[in-house]
């Protein structure tokens, strides 16, 4: 299997995306490390990956914290040991408190760049100093089409995705002689609570119904599920994407293809 032997730490692992990958890079062979708010679904997922045989051990941290990206890196270190390959997944989604800029909270707009931005930055930080001596590693960024084309009502969202896909290339390009590669996964609407939340906030404002706001948003009549992003990750942390470095690859059915 192609990540065996290989140690995953991925945030946000408890649910949608973020689980999707947990399981995929098990069954591809990798031990996993994974943190999300939710100590049931943490464990539910426990016992599906160490079913398929690779170690996976757990942590219930919250994001929102000030020191909430040491926590999980101090978890992985002393559960996995070394970290090969980082899944910064977790985040906040616009649906949570969607908002015109002009009635934007600062302290929404804190807590979003909180865990959407900085936590992420601060885990590559501290993962990096190992990738760099043992000369390989696989950062991936879970960002957004968002981080690309805007939407509305989530200027806090639009920002953060942008500066989480800058920070993928800005680590990219300091590291590419090291054997490390920095890539982000930019999904489009994915089938969840939190989007079906905004598919409704946006069929309120204007008048539509769930479903007819819902087929505006995608070119082919559906949104995706986690299980079709996956599969991306597990090929990113993997030997075959070594000359792919720096990139934010679009998984939304080419809804954007100009970016």
């Amino acid at each position: 299997m192609m990540l065996t032997g290989r140690n995953a730490l991925i945030t946000g692992a408890t649910k949608g995306i973020g689980r999707a990958i947990a399981l995929a890079m098990a069954e591809a062979g990798a031990n996993i490390a994974a943190t999300g708010r939710n100590e049931e679904e943490l464990a539910s997922l426990q016992i599906e990956v160490t079913r398929m045989g690779p170690a996976c051990h757990t942590r219930a941290v919250d994001l929102s914290l000030e020191d909430a990206a040491a926590t999980v890196f101090e978890f992985a270190k002393s559960t996995c040991g070394d970290i090969h390959i980082l899944v910064n997944n977790a985040g906040i989604g616009s649906s949570q408190q969607p908002m015109l800029v002009s009635e934007y909270d600062d302290a929404f707009w804190h807590l979003m760049m909180h865990v959407n931005l900085t936590v992420p930055y601060q885990l590559v930080r501290m993962v990096l100093p190992e990738m760099i001596e043992r000369r390989h590693g696989r950062i991936i960024n879970v960002a957004s089409i968002n981080g690309k084309v805007p939407t509305s009502f989530g200027v806090a969202y639009t920002a953060s995705k942008h500066g989480l896909l800058g920070v993928t290339k800005s680590v990219a390009l300091e590291n590419v002689a090291h054997g490390i590669t920095s890539n982000a996964i930019c999904p489009g609407p994915v089938v969840s609570k939190l989007n079906n939340a905004r598919i409704q906030f946006d069929a309120d404002r204007l008048g539509r119904s769930f479903e007819e706001q819902e087929e505006t948003m995608t070119g082919h009549g559906r949104r995706m599920v986690p299980e079709e992003i996956a599969p991306l990750a597990v090929f990113l942390a993997g030997d075959g994407a070594t000359m792919i470095n720096g990139q934010s690859l679009n998984v939304d059915a080419g809804n954007v293809m100009a970016a």
